[in-house]
């Protein structure tokens, strides 16, 4: 039988709880920043039963979050899983902005509008970009 060490629990406890409140924390802070610069209000979109702002605000956070973890998994210290925290959210920002800018220029109102079809090209893209910036994190 295994037997429990107290101690090793509390620092790898300790580890987890200050990795949890870090990745929280920017996870909370890019829904802020994201919530920001759409053009539209997720929030007030999303309490009014909007399917499509629910969807598209889902994906870019996956997609924000996806790098965080592989950056967990990566990095060795605080100021590294920052800096990648900051990298991964930039990715989602400009993502977002290269799809309401170049494919979809009328994304955000189609998001208001209620229309699955772009909120959920939209999510895929968030999601399809999170995911390639968590590999290239492990290059």
């Amino acid at each position: 039988m295994i037997g429990f060490d107290p101690y090793a629990f509390s620092q790898g406890a300790l580890n987890f709880a200050l990795a949890f409140l870090a990745a929280g924390g920017f996870t909370l802070i890019f829904k802020a920043i994201y919530r920001w610069i759409t053009p539209h209000d997720e929030g007030a979109l999303i309490r009014a039963g909007n399917s499509a702002a629910a969807v598209t605000l889902g994906g870019a956070l996956l997609g924000y979050v996806i790098p965080l973890a592989s950056a967990l998994t990566q990095t060795h210290s605080l100021p590294e899983f920052v800096a990648w925290a900051l990298l991964a959210g930039v990715i989602q920002i400009v993502t977002f902005w290269a799809v309401r800018h170049i494919a979809l220029k009328d994304l955000s109102a189609r998001i208001e509008r209620g229309e699955m079809a772009p909120a959920l090209y939209m999510m895929m893209i968030s999601i399809a970009v999170g995911i390639l910036n968590a590999a290239c994190m492990t290059a």
